[in-house]
C-alpha cells in the first residue's frame, strides 16, 4: 500500500510537470471504479444506450482539457475530482438523450466541483440497483408495485443517510470519500453509513414478495 501511494504521489509530480504518459496512468487507474459510478447513477431508460465505459472517456477528454486547473486550483484527491466531471458528463448526457428538465449541466460546469446527485436521481438510482436481480416471476408480476413501495420508503430516509448509502455501498467509495464529497467528519459518515444500511435492511424485509432475499 504504502509502495502504491508513493507511485501514486510520483505519477501526480510528473503529471503536475506535464507529463501525458503520467497523466495517462493516473487516469487507468480510476477508470472502473468511475464506471462502476455511471453504471449505478445512468438512468434506466438509458442503461442500454449509453456504455458506461463511454462516458468515463468522454468525461476523459474533458478532464484532461482542464487537467492544469486541477493542480492549480484542487487540494482534494485526484479520485473525486475526476468523479465530479464524470457526474457533469453523465448529467449532461441524460439531458442530451432524455430532454428531461434537469438540473443544467452547464450550470455545474466548475470542473473543479463534485455536483450531487438530486434526491429523485438517488432514489431512483438505488430502486434500480436494488430490483435489478429479481428474476422470479411472482416478484417481476409485482415489480410496480415493490418499485413504488421501495421508492416512498426510501424518499423518507434522511437525505445524507440515502447518499451516503448510494457513496458507501453501491459506488463502493471508501469512507473519507463519501465523508469529503457529504462535507461531514469521518466518524460521523461511518455511523450513518451502518444506520442507513440497517435501515435498509428493515425496508426490504417489510417488501411484497420477498426482497428480504437480496443480500447486503
Amino acid at each position: 500500500m504504502a509502495d502504491e501511494a508513493s507511485h501514486t504521489k510520483v505519477l501526480l509530480a510528473r503529471a503536475a510537470a506535464g507529463d501525458s504518459l503520467a497523466w495517462g496512468a493516473l487516469l487507468t487507474t480510476h477508470r472502473e471504479r468511475l464506471a462502476r459510478m455511471v453504471a449505478f447513477r445512468i438512468d434506466s431508460r438509458l442503461a442500454g444506450r449509453l456504455d458506461p465505459d463511454d462516458v468515463v472517456q468522454e468525461a476523459f477528454v474533458e478532464a484532461s482539457d482542464h487537467r492544469d486547473d486541477y493542480f492549480r486550483t484542487s487540494s482534494g484527491p485526484l479520485f473525486l475530482w475526476l468523479r465530479g466531471v464524470v457526474m457533469n458528463k453523465l448529467l449532461e448526457l441524460h439531458r442530451h438523450h432524455l430532454g428531461t428538465q434537469m438540473r443544467d449541466a452547464k450550470r455545474d460546469r466548475h470542473i473543479d466541483a463534485a455536483p450531487a446527485a438530486s434526491l429523485a436521481e438517488t432514489t431512483a438510482a438505488l430502486c434500480a440497483q436494488l430490483t435489478a436481480g429479481l428474476t422470479r416471476p411472482s416478484v417481476v408480476a409485482a415489480r410496480n408495485e415493490i418499485h413504488a413501495r421501495l421508492t416512498d420508503a426510501l424518499t423518507q430516509m434522511d437525505s445524507t443517510d440515502r447518499e451516503i448509502l448510494a457513496l458507501r455501498h453501491f459506488e463502493q467509495l471508501s469512507n473519507s470519500e463519501a465523508a469529503d464529497l457529504l462535507s461531514i467528519q469521518e466518524d460521523a459518515a461511518a455511523k450513518r453509513y451502518l444506520r442507513a444500511l440497517g435501515r435498509l435492511r428493515r425496508i426490504l424485509s417489510e417488501m411484497p414478495g420477498g426482497l428480504a432475499e437480496l443480500r447486503l
